[in-house]
């Protein structure tokens, strides 16, 4: 198995990422954003881990790399877009973007599990 450095370091960017916003969204958001914060971390660290299980994919190919740079990005874009809604409702507009990337993320890694059978040893 080889590891992809350099997705799982921004894998686990994200990961911290989103803990830092769940963090304030619990703690110093007022009650208008918090749900955008709540929401957005909890999407970023589902996908923080995603891209951390394509780091360490054991059929590691181009799709599974692919998939997780997917999570790590649409992850990122969701959260950032639920922190600038909070400030300027337009960005709502931003939140599909990252949410089509994290879907697609999702059906190129079960397209990459497909496609790519374990060995019989």
């Amino acid at each position: 198995m080889t590891l992809n450095r350099t997705l799982a370091v921004f894998a686990a960017l994200n990961g911290a990422m989103a803990v830092m916003v769940g963090a304030f969204g619990a703690h110093g958001a007022g009650p208008a954003i918090k749900t955008l914060l709540t929401t957005g971390a909890h999407y970023q660290i589902v996908h923080a881990l995603l891209a951390l299980a394509c780091a360490v994919w054991p059929l590691r190919s181009r799709l599974s790399d692919i998939a997780g740079w997917l999570a790590v990005v649409g992850g990122l874009v969701f959260c950032v877009a639920m922190i600038l809604t909070g400030r300027e409702p337009s960005f709502g507009a931003v939140a599909p973007v990252g949410g089509v990337l994290m879907i697609a993320a999702w059906l190129l890694l079960a397209f990459a599990a497909l496609r790519n059978p374990p060995s019989r040893a």
